[in-house]
C-alpha cells in the first residue's frame, strides 16, 4: 500500500529504492523513507487495549479483503439489510485504517493523535514486521489476524501495484523491470521485507500463542471461505450462531466481501481514498497461480532460496504448491 504522507526524506547514499521510492533499512525491515515519522510515532505511542483487533500482513497478500471481512463479521448486527452496508458506500481502507499509513499520517511525536473516544472493538491494520510492533500490542490481550500469501503472486500483485504509484507514466511489466525488482524481492529489499522474516515472525508466534495471533494463507480463504470465515469469526470473539449459519448469514458476507462484488463498488472504481492513485488500484485480480503468466522458469527458480528458508524454519504451505 502506498503512503498518503507527501512529505518524504531525501534518498541517501544507503537507500534502496523500490519504483522511484527511497527505502532504508530500519529495525531489520525495509521502510519507505516517506512515512519513517508515522512508523516511528505509532511505535513510540500506540496504546493497544485487550480489545483490539489488528490486521497484519505484507502489503498485497489479502489485505483489503480481511479488512472488509473483518469489518462485516464485527458490525453484521447493525448492518443486516445488505442495501444498507457501508460497503457499498466506503471502501475498506477506510472502514479499518492502517496504522502507519493512516492513523499516524502527517503526525508529530510530540502531539500524537488520541484514538482512546473509538468505541471498543477497534478494528486497525499493519504491514509492520512483528518484532517492531509497539510493545502494547505484543503485552496486551488485544488480537493479532495475520495473513500470508505465496511469494510468486504476491511479487507479481506487488509490482503491478507500485507501477502505478511511480512518476514515470506508461511503465509497463515487462521482463527487463520484473528481473531487476525480482532480484530485489528475492534479496528481501522490498518494503515491510524481507518476505519470508515478515512471515516466519507472526508464525512463530502463531505456534507460540495461538490464542493471541490467527495465522491465514490466502490460498486457503480462496479455498474455503466458509470453514475459514467461521474460525476467524470464533478467534475475534464474534462466533457465528445456528440461527445464522441456517440462515446463510455466512454465504451473504462471502458474498458481499467478495473482490468481484467490491470492484463493482463505485467509491472503489473512482475513488481516491489513499490520493494520487485511485482505489480501483487496491483491487487487483486475487488470483491465484496467477504469476504462471508473468514469470519465466528460471525467474521463478529465483524464490528456491527464499522457499528453503521457510522450509527450514518448519513452514510450508498448506494450501498452495508451485
Amino acid at each position: 500500500m502506498a503512503a498518503t504522507n507527501t512529505k518524504t526524506q531525501p534518498p541517501s547514499k544507503d537507500d534502496e529504492m523500490w519504483f522511484g521510492f527511497p527505502m532504508h533499512f530500519y529495525q531489520g525491515f525495509w521502510l519507505e523513507n516517506m512515512i519513517s515519522e508515522n512508523v516511528d510515532t505509532f511505535q513510540t505511542h500506540f496504546q493497544a487495549n485487550d480489545t483490539d483487533i489488528i490486521l497484519a500482513s505484507l502489503p498485497k497478500t489479502g489485505t483489503t479483503w480481511l479488512k472488509s471481512l473483518l469489518f462485516t463479521i464485527f458490525n453484521r448486527k447493525f448492518y443486516s439489510d445488505v442495501s444498507k452496508h457501508p460497503l457499498l458506500t466506503t471502501t475498506p481502507h477506510e472502514l479499518v485504517l492502517q496504522l502507519e499509513f493512516d492513523v499516524y499520517k502527517n503526525s508529530l511525536g510530540c502531539n500524537p493523535p488520541n484514538h482512546t473516544e473509538i468505541p471498543s472493538p477497534r478494528l486497525f491494520a499493519t504491514h509492520i514486521p512483528y518484532l517492531p510492533l509497539p510493545e502494547s500490542i505484543k503485552t496486551s490481550k488485544c488480537k493479532i489476524v495475520y495473513v500470508c500469501r505465496n511469494p510468486f503472486d504476491n511479487f507479481i500483485s506487488f509490482c503491478n501495484y507500485w507501477i502505478q504509484f511511480n512518476i514515470n507514466e506508461g511503465i509497463k511489466l515487462d521482463i527487463d523491470l520484473m528481473e531487476e525488482y525480482l532480484d530485489k524481492y528475492c534479496k528481501g529489499i522490498v518494503p515491510f521485507g524481507p518476505y519470508e522474516d515478515h512471515l516466519l515472525g507472526y508464525w512463530k508466534e502463531s505456534l507460540k500463542n495461538p490464542e493471541k495471533v490467527l495465522f491465514l494463507e490466502y490460498e486457503g480463504m480462496k479455498k474455503e471461505p466458509k470453514s475459514h470465515l467461521k474460525r476467524l469469526a470464533e478467534f475475534v470473539g464474534c462466533p457465528f450462531s445456528e440461527e445464522e449459519e441456517e440462515g446463510n448469514v455466512i454465504d451473504e458476507i462471502i458474498e458481499l466481501c467478495s473482490l468481484k462484488n467490491l470492484k463493482e463498488v463505485e467509491v472503489n472504481k473512482s475513488g481516491k481514498f489513499f490520493g494520487r492513485v485511485g482505489n480501483k488500484a487496491l483491487f487487483g485480480k486475487g488470483e491465484v497461480g496467477g504469476w504462471n503468466n508473468y514469470l519465466t522458469p528460471s525467474m521463478a527458480k529465483q524464490f528456491d532460496q527464499m522457499l528453503q528458508k521457510l522450509k527450514e524454519a518448519g513452514f510450508s504451505f498448506t494450501h498452495y504448491k508451485t
